[in-house]
């Protein structure tokens, strides 16, 4: 297989700009423009002000962006779906950011949620979220997750395991209730994608070989108190294109159709992994297109056996919430530094880092980058920005050109940061972590609070509650 965008290097990229003023649109909130005083604007909203509202670093939510498209992906999944005469659920992944507000937002939008924690769980039925419109998931839930899921109906729980099959039959069959459940199945499909973020191939800790499925579904079929619902996949995440999907529902479909002579299989779950563009060498697959591919593929497959089309669910997050998220960072150093005989780059600091983008640290993941205080007339320079973490891998963008004259007090923002930024987010060097602030319509609200350092330490035991923090 080909290399992904996300694997290109940097250097191979990146070609210098005319200005580097320009906010590529792929990249940014459709709602963030640079004004003619040269101060970019997200939802309505100067990022100056957000900054001497909220101050810095901070994550910022564009609330129609996310609206608009948990609505696209939602509208293309049904066009689709009902183009082959079946239904589709789309469901939103709550563990790419995860927030009451957020939410609410999707499912006012027709989403349904997708957890795979008690405290994800707690965070969407805070929201309001109909129980029954939950799906749990994740390849270790405790027994005390399994409960709380079975005792407030979540809609639908994934069985990963042989030894959660017994847990959540104990679990329902002690409230005397019938547990639709779903069996997690590797389809042996490698993504195109990093191998941590590849999640269907053979040797990795979520689901069951999809050689044991007719096996394992005997086994829950025969047990009162739980009601198989159907398979579920998921191949990888930050995906481009369908052929990954296609090959997926070729070797799903296959097993479905094994199963059916045991009894229904009313829903095929094929997850999610949409890849959004973060840097203007990424060309996503529009969602119409993945919509029209993976549920035309499962169709095919059907008809070549003979077989119903089962409804279809799908489970994006990073393509619903990625692309509506800007992290803002006040510009503290400007070091030059000739990295070799040919390479010359400035090295610019900024007042976050690795603590609240753990993505490039975690798997090399690239982003972009622009000054967003101010336009520049000065020469494009190459950039590197960085956190103030102590790690020399505090790396925020590799690679970007920047203004020339990019100083100490520019306010500089890295786009399409709304997804496993905040999710991902820790308190490495006693940081705090910033707060998540919503846009629209010129306005800004606080949707998750950020901490102080007085946070941090109130957890401390070896502290005296008397005792201040001066």
């Amino acid at each position: 297989m080909s290399a992904s965008p996300a694997h290109v290097p940097a250097s191979d990229r990146l070609a210098k700009p005319d200005t580097a003023n320009d906010l590529v649109a792929a990249v940014w909130p459709a709602s963030a423009d640079r004004e003619d005083d040269g101060i970019v604007r997200i939802g309505g909203v100067p990022v100056t002000e957000l900054k001497e509202r909220f101050g810095t670093p901070l994550y910022v939510l564009d609330e129609t962006e996310v609206r608009a498209r948990a609505r696209r992906t939602r509208a293309a999944f049904d066009a689709a779906a009902a183009e082959h005469g079946t239904t589709a659920e789309v469901y939103y992944a709550g563990k790419a950011f995860l927030s009451t507000e957020v939410v609410r937002w999707v499912t006012q939008e027709g989403l349904a949620v997708d957890v795979s924690t008690g405290g994800e769980l707690a965070v969407a039925l805070a929201a309001g979220t109909d129980p029954v419109r939950i799906g749990f998931h994740g390849n270790n839930k405790s027994t005390a997750e399994i409960s709380r899921a079975v005792e407030v109906g979540v809609g639908s729980i994934v069985i990963d395991s042989d030894a959660e099959i017994a847990r959540v039959a104990e679990a329902a069959a002690a409230r005397g209730i019938v547990q639709s459940v779903r069996l997690r199945v590797n389809s042996g499909v490698h993504a195109e994608t990093h191998d941590f973020l590849a999640t269907a191939h053979e040797d990795q800790k979520f689901g069951f070989p999809l050689a044991r499925a007719v096996e394992v579904v005997g086994r829950i079929r025969e047990l009162p108190s739980l009601r198989f619902d159907g398979l579920h996949c998921h191949i990888g995440s930050q995906i481009f294109g369908v052929a990954g999907f296609r090959e997926s529902a070729a070797r799903l479909v296959e097993v479905h159709a094994q199963l059916l002579s045991g009894g229904p299989v009313p829903v095929l779950n094929l997850g999610g992994g949409f890849g959004i563009a973060y840097t203007s060498a990424d060309d996503p697959t529009p969602i119409e297109e993945l919509a029209d591919g993976i549920v035309g593929a499962v169709a095919g497959e059907c008809a070549e056996r003979g077989i119903a089309l089962p409804s279809l669910a799908v489970e994006p997050g990073r393509s619903i919430v990625g692309p509506a998220g800007v992290t803002l960072y006040e510009v503290g150093t400007v070091k030059p530094v000739q990295a070799t005989d040919e390479l010359r780059r400035l090295y610019v600091s900024v007042d976050g880092g690795m603590s609240d983008n753990a993505r490039p640290a975690l798997y090399g993941a690239q982003y972009s980058a622009r000054v967003v205080s101010r336009a520049s007339d000065a020469e494009p320079a190459l950039a590197r920005v960085v956190g103030k973490h102590c790690e020399s891998g505090d790396i925020v963008v590799e690679a970007e050109y920047l203004p020339g004259d990019v100083a100490p007090g520019d306010l500089l923002a890295v786009p399409a940061t709304g997804a496993y930024c905040f999710s991902l987010a820790s308190n490495y060097n006693y940081i705090p972590r910033p707060p998540v602030v919503a846009v629209a319509e010129g306005s800004a609200r606080v949707i998750v609070r950020g901490e102080s350092i007085d946070d941090l330490l109130a957890r401390d035991a070896g502290i005296s509650s008397t005792e201040g923090t001066e």
